[in-house]
């Protein structure tokens, strides 16, 4: 029989139990083999669960326990998650988290730990909660040159964004709305400015391309400064606002990761998913486009990636080396957010003589609004164009890059 404990009985621990006891007769056939819960660990206490007898306050009752061969890390937070991770895989011990800010912080080296004592450091539900998409990264897209990946990683921005563009609803009421519903934290700050979309693009960027992108080196703005007027005149240009979390392997071999609302166009699947839906658009030399999509998050959805994982644990006796990828104290890989290029949307206060040559305009009568899309420039170019703008008397209200993959 393989036995494995639980880290935190939280939302996403609580779930990990509950799922693996309703379905433990289906998991344990696929798994091949016998398996149930041994510990969980929390320093609360509940004396009212049916699981009573299975709490424990120490990891060293894990850590100390050869009958635990796997664990499952639902804590979140760095610390003290990672000491706790860290010392399992030490001890052989394979670990399965859905722990995002761990993995981005702390991946490579986890990674490094868990090959070095045969056993496995897997986060299939640290990205996309229920999507399946880092195993298909590292296994059935294998083949592929991986060019780019595009998504919606973040279900409370995109439910906000969804009420903004099909209810015209401002922005405070939206994410009041998704606080009341209990998609967005009373502290919003990481969903609605990025935060937490830049940590599972670093995940998914340091296992495309084989080095840790960490989240300082990923530019990253999140969507409190996207009003109405800006909703409004990307459906006149025929598409969406989304916040994508992105990255592209540019001509020279380095990369671009970052986060930032775009303008989707209609015939990007991506600009029809709403509400606290996900999407990862993966683009590859072999596979030209394929899209993943469902729920990102949840209480069970998330156990579902973590006992996947922990399925997959208890199936292998070695290291999966496909799933790694090595440190690195240079950021010389990484290219200048600046060199990012794309199509560019402009709503400026001032005359329509401002527009630059071969911009496609949507509108320039609505309250004084010139708007429109720039062809293909970089990041520095616009700022350039922001620049002139404003020495010709115009005020540049927003600027949004244009998703490019169609």
């Amino acid at each position: 029989m393989s036995k494995f404990a639980v880290l935190g009985y939280g939302v996403v621990g609580s779930g990990v139990v509950e799922l693996f006891y309703t379905n433990r007769d289906s998991i344990t056939s696929k798994a091949g083999q016998s398996m149930d819960i041994k510990y969980i660990l929390d320093i609360r206490d509940f004396p009212n669960s049916p699981y009573e007898d299975k709490f424990v306050k120490s990891i060293e009752t894990i850590l100390s326990d050869d009958e635990v061969t796997a664990v499952a890390e639902c804590m979140g937070g760095v610390h003290p998650a990672y000491e706790f991770v860290k010392a399992c895989l030490e001890k052989g011990k394979s670990v399965s988290t859905s722990n995002k800010q761990l993995v981005a912080e702390k991946g490579a080296e986890l990674l490094k730990v868990a090959k070095e004592h045969h056993c496995n450091f897997f986060f299939e539900a640290s990205v996309g909660g229920a999507i399946p998409i880092i195993r298909p990264l590292h296994k059935c897209l294998a083949a592929n040159e991986i060019t780019e990946v595009a998504g919606i990683l973040n279900g409370t921005t995109n439910f906000i964004l969804t009420k903004m563009i099909n209810e015209h609803m401002e922005f405070e009421t939206a994410l009041a709305m998704a606080q009341e519903l209990g998609y967005a934290e009373k502290d919003p700050t990481a969903d609605v400015e990025g935060d937490d979309a830049c940590r599972k693009i670093c995940i998914i960027s340091s296992l495309v391309y084989g080095k840790h992108v960490y989240p300082n080196s990923v530019y990253t703005k999140g969507i409190t400064d996207i009003s109405l007027d800006d909703v409004k005149y990307a459906q006149k240009w025929g598409g969406a606002i989304k916040l994508i979390a992105y990255v592209k392997k540019l001509d020279n071999g380095k990369i671009i990761p970052l986060v930032c609302p775009m303008l989707v166009s209609n015939e990007n699947l991506i600009a029809h998913v709403d509400d606290v839906f996900n999407a990862v658009m993966v683009c590859g030399n072999g596979i030209d486009k394929t899209l993943f999509y469902g729920r990102g998050a949840g209480k069970l959805p998330t156990a579902s990636a973590v006992l996947g994982d922990i399925i997959n644990e208890v199936q292998h006796s070695e290291t999966v080396l496909s799933q790694y990828w090595e440190d690195t104290n240079s950021t010389d890989f990484i290219a200048d957010y600046s060199e990012f290029t794309a199509q560019m949307y402009f709503r400026i206060k001032g005359s329509n003589t401002l527009v630059p040559e071969g911009a496609e305009t949507i509108c320039t009568d609505d309250d004084d609004y010139t708007v429109f899309i720039t062809k293909p420039m970089s990041i520095a170019d616009s700022e350039r164009l922001c620049a002139s703008i404003a020495e010709n008397n115009g005020m540049v209200v927003s600027t949004i890059p244009v998703l490019d993959i169609k």
